[in-house]
């Protein structure tokens, strides 16, 4: 009897992970109880289907913990592995079409791996304009979504012929988006509805794409050094046992009130960093917090 096609593919995803975990290079010091908080918190809510890369955006800078220039790099590098745990989750789970799922997971490696090469060589103000107008798009998803604007979609669980070829084409993209930090979950959830399918199918594909692109595109701003080790690893630390519990509670938590509150935050950090843009001299990283 062959081998179950999403039981390889996860398989697969085992091997890339401990690899990734084997390429990480040790912090000189730990991360902060504040560093893994924020992991634990976004990671939860992340599992949730609310998504971390806006959050934690917004929290790294209310609370000053790492450069603009380098945000990018630290969400892509910290919240891989609790990504990894959330694909293990919702992929054996879920039902999706195997041929589905794997050629929009590979699109979005492939969109990340080229795009992590352009933004960890970017200087400080480029990333702060591209972050801030990737949030602005981050909130205009979120609101779709709290007002319920999603196309209705139907039961089924994959795509063939030319909307697969959309499928592909448009996870290629969200996942060159993420390297600017822009989370993948509400734009794929969009992209499913359009192409007909069931908004439950997103998850599996959206959490396995970005378990996937995610240590791969993180590869290439660890080589370029353009992430904070000691916050990624606080994201890390924290976010994996997250992951499970909100996984045992996912059904019972309302979650209502919260969008609403991601959308305003997620729409003052853009306009924080678009106004620090305009505004603030190009310093370097080491005298940004001084």
């Amino acid at each position: 009897m062959g081998l179950n096609p999403i039981t390889a593919l996860l398989s697969s995803l085992g091997l890339l992970t401990a690899g990734f975990v084997v390429g990480w290079s040790r912090a000189e010091r730990g991360p902060t109880l504040a560093e893994i908080a924020i992991g634990a918190v976004t990671n939860f809510f992340d599992a949730l289907g609310i998504g971390s890369f806006a959050t934690t955006t917004a929290l790294f800078r209310f609370m000053r913990l790492v450069p603009d220039r380098v945000i990018p790099g630290t969400l892509n590098v910290g919240h891989a592995l609790p990504t990894v745990a959330q694909a293990f989750i919702f992929t054996a789970v879920i039902p999706v079409d195997v041929v589905t799922l794997i050629c929009m997971i590979a699109a979005a490696v492939l969109g990340a791996w080229l795009g992590a090469g352009i933004v960890a060589k970017w200087p400080k103000r480029k990333v702060q304009v591209g972050m801030g107008g990737a949030l602005l798009a981050a909130a205009v998803f979120f609101l779709m979504k709290q007002l319920g604007l999603f196309p209705a979609g139907n039961d089924a669980i994959g795509v063939h012929g030319l909307a697969l070829v959309l499928a592909i084409a448009g996870n290629f993209m969200l996942g060159a988006l993420m390297t600017l930090g822009i989370g993948l979950y509400a734009p794929c959830m969009i992209l499913v509805s359009l192409l007909g399918m069931n908004e439950k199918t997103a998850f599996p594909i959206m959490m396995g794409s970005c378990a996937f692109l995610m240590p791969i595109g993180s590869a290439r701003f660890i080589r370029e050094r353009s992430y904070h080790l000691r916050a990624a690893l606080g994201l890390a630390l924290g976010g994996i046992p997250a992951v499970f519990l909100a996984a045992l509670i996912v059904k019972s938590l309302p979650l209502y009130w919260v969008r609403w509150l991601v959308i305003v935050v997620v729409v003052y950090t853009s306009l924080t960093l678009l106004r620090a843009a305009m505004t603030e001299e190009n310093v370097s990283d080491a005298s940004e917090f001084a």
